[in-house]
């Protein structure tokens, strides 16, 4: 299989062979799932939670007397039907194991997902990217408008600090490492833009 090579302009430059062993497999839904229940469950902090009444500060003294002002009884201002009152059946994160999954089936279910894109014609190759210092987001947004993209994934062999500097603020380019990626931003990508050296390290990686 192979593709066009694009320079930075747009240009057609050279092609490049995906390996049929990487980007020729057959889509393994399973496998699949379970790499990304897995990336998403050990990727939760477990910091984040709710409070119930007595986690809520203040409300320590009695709002009115019991009886005698014509009003419901009240014992506390953080009962759960006050207005920044603790939650009634409030949740609470647990420690959780975190899950495995071993490299045979991380390799086998990396490369359904590329194959996945390279089926869908979702794989736009280049050639490299430049950032000019120093760097802007007007940059990137014109390479992505020479490509002919609208939204993009950038999955590189090595971190590129220029374009990091000038994609960090858009939403429409995403920018990640052969070594670090998310499987998930991966399958949700509407174009996935890589380098003939991001080729020759995933087949490295995931062969």
């Amino acid at each position: 299989m192979e593709i066009q090579v694009l320079n930075q302009n747009g240009s057609g430059d050279s092609k490049v062979s995906l390996p049929e062993s990487i980007f020729g497999q057959q889509f393994n839904e399973d496998l699949v799932h379970q790499l990304l229940t897995t990336y998403t469950s050990n990727s939760h902090q477990n910091t984040k939670g709710q409070k119930n009444r007595s986690d809520a500060r203040g409300g320590g003294k009695k709002p009115w007397k019991q009886k005698g002002t014509g009003r419901a009884r009240a014992g506390t201002i953080r009962s759960p039907i006050w207005r920044g009152g603790g939650v009634t059946f409030a949740y609470k994160f647990s420690s959780l194991k975190p899950k495995k999954i071993n490299k045979k089936m991380y390799r086998s279910a990396m490369r359904s997902i590329w194959s996945k894109l390279a089926e869908e014609e979702k794989i736009v190759a280049i050639n490299e990217i430049n950032i000019d210092e120093p760097a802007k987001s007007s940059q990137v947004k014109k390479i992505l408008s020479d490509l002919g993209l609208n939204k993009a994934l950038v999955v590189l062999s090595k971190n590129n600090e220029g374009l990091n500097k000038a994609s960090k603020n858009l939403t429409e380019c995403n920018v990640q490492t052969v070594s670090s990626i998310d499987p998930s931003a991966l399958l949700k990508a509407e174009k996935v833009l890589i380098t003939s050296e991001t080729v020759n390290l995933l087949t490295e990686v995931l062969a």
